[in-house]
């Protein structure tokens, strides 16, 4: 550990496998650096949803001197990861698993046969670390805590875009005519109907701030029936975007406001300002890391548009650091 080779000058590599979703990837960002500073200059590798694990090379804020950051990604649907599920692994799965010097396990660590199967397959080593671990505070400290490190002061879960993604968000502005910094990003959706504030709240959201600065809804595969509700508004809409797309859309927004969600944590990560609206979960372990205000209702019913435009409005007056 800690070294750029082996003696017979192969490269060192390290593998994460991490079964969660969008926002959970990007609350482990922190932990990730941590990783990445135990072995400087071994590759990193992440095995996850095939759309994170895409996403995650070369952008998750680890490309720094000391490594290399994320440089391949693999499905965790492969088939070789089931294969760790039964007694006596295959050539196949040993095929994969063994080259590893490292392997970080966020997945199964309280599976026997996982643990038992992965260990005899690997000529590394590994650790297990429990999925979303239980502990005070933002989940992205536990997850430091559960590796041994240290988790105090700020934690930092900037990503890197390409300029690949600022061309490719520029572009998609630039055809629907939309201007950098002039915009408010909505993002009305998340992976649970009952994190969502509602379709009319965002609407009036919107058309109150009219005036000062127009709102650009996203919408994702699951908010596809919200699209008639926003249109019959005269709202613009993009959907079907890839998320280095919307990353770096968010980047170049002037601020966003959205429900709990994924991508109201890759806004934040993309280094965008907003408000984020909580219900019955707990702002204090889920937050995105970044500059974002948090309003909390239980219900979520129970917030009004006016508190929700009055905690907008500082963010959409005043310039943006790199205006």
């Amino acid at each position: 550990m800690g070294q750029a080779a082996d003696n017979a000058g192969r490269r060192l590599r390290v593998l994460v496998i991490f079964p969660g979703a969008l926002g959970d990837l990007l609350c482990l960002v922190p932990a990730l650096r941590a990783i990445s500073r135990r072995h400087p200059h071994a590759m990193l590798e992440l095995m996850a949803r095939p759309e994170l694990a895409r996403f995650a090379i070369g952008r998750l804020g680890i490309a720094r001197s000391h490594s290399p950051g994320v440089v391949r990604g693999h499905s965790i649907d492969r088939r070789e990861v089931s294969h760790l599920f039964i007694e006596g692994a295959s050539d196949e799965a040993r095929a994969f698993f063994g080259p590893f010097d490292h392997i970080y396990s966020f997945f199964a660590d309280d599976n026997p046969c996982f643990k038992r199967s992965l260990a005899a397959i690997s000529y590394g080593g590994q650790t297990f670390v429990p999925f979303r671990p239980p502990g005070a505070g933002h989940v992205a400290g536990c997850y430091l805590r559960a590796l041994g490190e240290n988790a105090r002061g700020e934690l930092e879960g900037r990503i890197d875009l390409l300029d690949e993604d600022r061309q490719a968000a520029l572009r998609e502005l630039d055809r629907i005519g939309f201007v950098r910094a002039r915009y408010l990003l909505v993002f009305p959706g998340s992976g649970s109907p009952k994190k969502n504030w509602s379709v009319e709240n965002f609407v009036d959201l919107a058309q109150r701030i009219a005036p000062q600065m127009c709102s650009l809804v996203i919408l994702g595969p699951a908010e596809a029936a919200l699209e008639p509700s926003f249109k019959a508004h005269g709202l613009a809409i993009l959907s079907g975007l890839a998320l280095r797309q919307v990353a770096g859309i968010a980047h170049f927004a002037r601020a966003f406001v959205g429900n709990d969600s994924g991508v109201s944590h890759l806004a934040a990560a993309a280094g965008a300002r907003g408000v984020v609206l909580f219900g019955a979960t707990d702002p204090a372990r889920w937050r995105p890391l970044g500059k974002v205000e948090v309003i909390r209702r239980e219900p979520l019913a129970g917030l009004t548009v006016e508190e929700a435009a009055a905690r907008l409005a500082p963010l959409l007056t005043n310039g943006r650091d790199d205006d």
